[in-house]
C-alpha cells in the first residue's frame, strides 16, 4: 500500500466506513472462528441509527491511508476499549499499536489509571503485546453461536 498512514479522531461522517472495516476484518481476515461464527458476529456491515448512537458516545481513533480507513479503535469512557478492528491488508504493520497509543493517551488525559477490554481470540495477542493481562476467559453467545473471549486489563502509568 502506498501513501502515509495518518491517525486521527473519527467523526460521524466516518461511521459507515467503520462498519465496513469491522465487516472486512471479521469476514475476510484470518480467523480462529468458524465461518458460521464469523457470520453470526458480523452478518453485514454495521450502519444506521443504532450504530451512529453507539459510536457517538465514544472516542473513535482511526487510521487511514490514501483516504481509505485501514482500522479503528474506540474508547468508551471512562476506560473501556469497545471496538478494535484492522483491515486484513493492514494487519501486522504496527497499526494496532499506533491506534492503541492514541486511545491510551486519551484515557490518561481523562485521568484514568486502567483500560479494559473484552478481546476476541484474534485480538487477544495484540492487546497482550501492548501490556494487557487476561483477567477472565468467557464464553458469550451471539445469534446462536458461542464465542470464547477474554476480559483483559491494563494498568496505566500516570
Amino acid at each position: 500500500m502506498s501513501g502515509a498512514l495518518t491517525v486521527r479522531r473519527g467523526t460521524p461522517a466516518d461511521n459507515r466506513a467503520l462498519g465496513e472495516v469491522m465487516f472486512d476484518a471479521v469476514r475476510n481476515g484470518p480467523s480462529l472462528y468458524t465461518p458460521a461464527q464469523q457470520a453470526a458476529w458480523v452478518p453485514e456491515p454495521r450502519g444506521g441509527t443504532d450504530w451512529d448512537e453507539r459510536l457517538a458516545s465514544q472516542c473513535v481513533f482511526l487510521a487511514e491511508r490514501g483516504g481509505l480507513i485501514q482500522g479503528f479503535l474506540t474508547l468508551d469512557p471512562p476506560d473501556y476499549v469497545d471496538f478494535a478492528y484492522i483491515r486484513p491488508a493492514s494487519q501486522g504493520q504496527g497499526l494496532f499499536r499506533r491506534l492503541h497509543d492514541a486511545v491510551e493517551q486519551e484515557a490518561l488525559h481523562r485521568g484514568q489509571t486502567r483500560l479494559h477490554v473484552h478481546a476476541s481470540l484474534m485480538a487477544r495477542p495484540a492487546f497482550a503485546a501492548v501490556g494487557y493481562q487476561v483477567v477472565e476467559e468467557e464464553t458469550v453467545e451471539i445469534r446462536g453461536e458461542s464465542f470464547r473471549r477474554f476480559a483483559m486489563e491494563k494498568r496505566l502509568a500516570s
